[in-house]
């Protein structure tokens, strides 16, 4: 019933996605050349990879060592404060490597990270948008974040999913949290971290879990083990910014 309502928005968004996605593809081949489309490998449902879409945001480098931050153009920004970039991963959903709601799908590089209880995120299909999105974003730290989504896997029902896409329309139209500082969540390891950094590097102590607005019948966030350090495999050019939602 959960897929036939996914090809169902799919479908009626599609109206409208499909001809603004071709204005925008042609803006951002004219700003900033090919490819149009930016690809990263995500962890989907039952630790199953796929890649992902979305519009591009960021023009190549200049040189090797220029930071992200400069590269995002004043369209890719805009794509971003609006989350049009997302907007290729109606397709993903069509494919039925995503949902319209679910946590968000996340590099593998992080998922290794994850404790076996903390892999219950992957037993539903990862989302356009969830009970994470809705609660704060990346301005959350990856624990919390979790948590969020940990508790949505318990509780999701038919009532839960309406109400987080009311939510998500007014986090459209008011967006916060879109980029993390830095460009990578805070409390969990950045994926392009170095493998040398990441084997011989303390862990530092884990932030205290932070209140979260969960509804009455959950029972919030609880501690989240450490996390186990394992070296990370080299991410995508661009990765820790494109992959901030």
């Amino acid at each position: 019933m959960k897929r036939g309502g996914d090809l169902a928005i799919t479908v009626l968004t599609g109206i409208v996605a499909i001809p603004l996605g071709l204005v925008i593809a042609l803006l951002i081949r004219c700003t900033m050349g090919g490819p149009v489309l930016f690809r990263q490998t995500r962890t989907g449902l039952r630790g199953k990879e796929f890649e992902i879409l979305k519009f591009r945001t960021m023009r190549d480098r200049r040189f090797p060592e220029e930071p992200d931050a400069p590269r995002i153009t004043r369209l890719g920004d805009l794509l971003r404060r609006t989350s049009l970039d997302e907007l290729p991963q109606l397709w993903n959903v069509a494919r039925g490597e995503m949902g319209v709601i679910g946590p968000r799908p996340t590099l593998p590089e992080q998922v290794v990270h994850y404790s076996r209880r903390q892999r219950g995120r992957l037993d539903v299909r990862p989302g356009l948008t969830g009970w994470a999105q809705v609660q704060g974003r990346n301005s959350i730290t990856w624990p919390e974040r979790i948590e969020l989504d940990l508790w949505y896997v318990r509780n999701r029902s038919l009532g839960l999913d309406l109400r987080i896409l009311v939510l998500t329309v007014k986090v459209l139209l008011n967006p916060a949290g879109i980029t993390a500082a830095g460009g990578v969540n805070p409390g969990f390891p950045a994926p392009t971290e170095p493998a040398e950094t990441a084997t011989t590097t303390t862990p530092a102590a884990e932030p205290a879990p932070a209140v979260i607005g969960l509804p009455r019948q959950a029972t919030g966030p609880r501690p989240v083990p450490p996390l186990r350090s394992r070296p990370a495999r080299p991410a995508p050019v661009g990765a820790a910014v494109e992959e901030a939602s």
